[in-house]
């Protein structure tokens, strides 16, 4: 009897062993089915990027498209002041990713960096649904605006800029590393991550700009809060199909005591505290310029030093090239992002919004830019791997000249549409749709375009700080947007315009000035391309 007992022990041992094993092989080969998934040529996990950021975007641009004509018509804040909250803000939410893009690099990984800074944008969109009392002017005309309103604003604000500092440059920096560096997949697949930014940017400007005109703005910032708790579900449910690409580098690190707690819990309090700092800072545009041109001058100098002290020879010469490159975008993203200060009042106040069909809102005109990207994106991305077949693609630096060129042309096309105003001092919107339409081209020629070039030219082993130093550009771009924006500034009553040719002179002015701008500075570098071409060794 024990003999049998025995023997059906070591069968059952051997079964459950043959068991165990099968399952194990079967985990393994599910996982790396998953790692080796493709969908459409690319690899799975771009789409679930894609859809991660399309509904991160959906919450920032909606929230974005409203800024300010919220702050100008709710909080009956002037032109200048409102267009220098607006470019102080988008330039702390651009600056910040330097540090969430160096701690996921260092500590935690780009997957632990994207949650985190995803719930803290699932707050500060959900807080901005807050609105508070509507300003008003007293009796003596001095505006009276709800402190509690506007301080819970700011606030959310602030949490909005710290959770796009940790996702921004870590989302990217996934995509570059779903692919080799010599994938020709590669500018193809950031064109098609950039084209769900967009669709995302679409759906808000239409879903967030009409309920912020027609119900209330409450409605217009809750709505985006509800699109980034999908991007947040979506990026949790799709990480298996990331290849691993988004793990922390050394898990070990994160997992020892500092001072009684985990280092990797430390990160997240300093950083909740530091929401705190740029609640501050967001209201006072000077400390935004003074920390802004600190913080760029320490970034220039410590690239310059790594360049020099930890570098090869043709990683000098690549690193040297996207420094460049970047100085150039702070010139385009200064122009393009005029759409949302200059831009956006224009369309609000000088353009002919009458149809037969009823008022186009304001902020409808900003949709273009989306829908254009996404009619022209697949159309760029085709176009790239067409011409680098045939050996005629042209460089990084002949792209970047061709977007800033196309950026100023925009603006000469409103020039010359102020031109042609008609006797109310209104301007037909196919002006603005032209404008919208040479920048977009512009975009696509440099954006996705750039990012690539970060994750191509810069040593892999700070790529995410170069994505980061990448976005503080665009920071120094905003900020100047909003500074430049101040030059069109119109005095208004109840946040309604006066005199439609004040408008017009103020609004011609600026847009002429940014169109020699464009041009000039994009020819510029089209002279210095065979020169930035010699230095990327090879890197196409």
């Amino acid at each position: 009897m024990q003999t049998h007992l025995v023997r059906f022990k070591i069968v059952l041992s051997a079964v459950d062993s043959h068991d165990i094993q099968s399952n194990l092989n079967m985990v393994n080969d599910k996982a790396a089915d998953f790692k080796n998934s493709e969908l459409f040529g690319h690899p799975t996990g771009l789409y679930i990027l894609f859809l991660t950021e399309l509904w991160e975007r959906f919450s920032f641009y909606g929230m974005k498209a409203l800024l300010i004509f919220y702050l100008t018509k709710y909080h009956l804040f002037g032109d200048a002041a409102g267009g220098l909250i607006v470019g102080s803000y988008a330039a702390l939410v651009y600056a910040l990713p330097i540090l969430g893009g160096y701690l996921a690099d260092k500590y935690l990984g780009f997957r632990k960096a994207v949650v985190f800074g995803a719930i803290l944008l699932v707050f500060g969109h959900l807080g901005l649904a807050y609105e508070g009392a509507e300003a008003y002017r007293d009796a003596d005309g001095n505006i009276v605006q709800d402190t509690m309103a506007l301080q819970t604003f700011f606030y959310s604000l602030a949490l909005i800029i710290m959770g796009v500092g940790f996702l921004k440059p870590n989302i990217s920096s996934i995509v570059g590393q779903l692919y080799s560096k010599d994938d020709n997949r590669r500018d193809s697949g950031f064109t098609i991550f950039y084209m769900g930014i967009n669709v995302g940017a679409l759906m808000a400007t239409l879903v967030c700009g009409y309920l912020g005109e027609n119900y209330g703005w409450k409605y217009g910032f809750g709505a985006a809060g509800v699109g980034m708790i999908f991007g947040l579900a979506t990026f949790i449910w799709g990480q298996k199909y990331l290849m691993g690409k988004a793990e922390p580098k050394n898990p070990a690190i994160l997992n020892e005591k500092v001072f009684g707690l985990k280092r990797e819990w430390w990160i997240y309090i300093l950083s909740f505290l530091g929401v705190f700092v740029c609640w501050q800072i967001v209201q006072n545009h000077h400390l935004v310029e003074g920390v802004l041109s600190l913080t760029s001058i320490a970034t220039v100098a410590f690239i310059i030093w790594f360049i020099v002290r930890h570098c090869e020879k043709e990683e000098k010469g690549r690193m040297a090239v996207l420094l460049v490159l970047m100085i150039f975008s702070v010139v385009f993203w200064a122009l393009f992002e005029q759409a949302y200060t200059s831009m956006n009042l224009f369309a609000d106040r000088v353009i002919d919004r009458v149809t037969s069909w009823g008022e186009i809102p304001a902020p409808f005109f900003l949709a273009l830019n989306s829908l254009f990207i996404i009619l022209f994106a697949p159309v760029f991305a085709w176009l790239w791997i067409k011409l680098a077949k045939n050996n005629l693609e042209p460089g990084t630096a002949v792209k970047f000249g061709l977007g800033i060129i196309l950026a100023g042309v925009g603006f000469g096309a409103l020039v010359f549409g102020i031109s042609l105003a008609d006797d109310f001092g209104k301007v037909s919107p196919l002006w603005l749709v032209l404008a919208y339409l040479l920048h977009t081209s512009g975009e696509l020629a440099l954006s996705p375009v750039g990012l690539s070039a970060v994750t191509k030219l810069s040593v892999p082993r700070i790529v995410g700080f170069m994505m980061g130093a990448w976005f503080l550009a665009t920071a120094a771009s905003e900020y100047l947007a909003g500074w430049l924006a101040g030059f069109a500034s119109i005095e208004t009553f109840e946040g309604e315009m006066p005199e439609p040719s004040e408008a017009l002179a103020a609004y011609s002015g600026l847009f002429e000035f940014l169109f020699y701008l464009g041009i000039g500075c994009g020819v510029f570098l089209l002279l210095l391309s065979p020169i930035l071409k010699k230095y990327m060794h090879g890197i196409k």
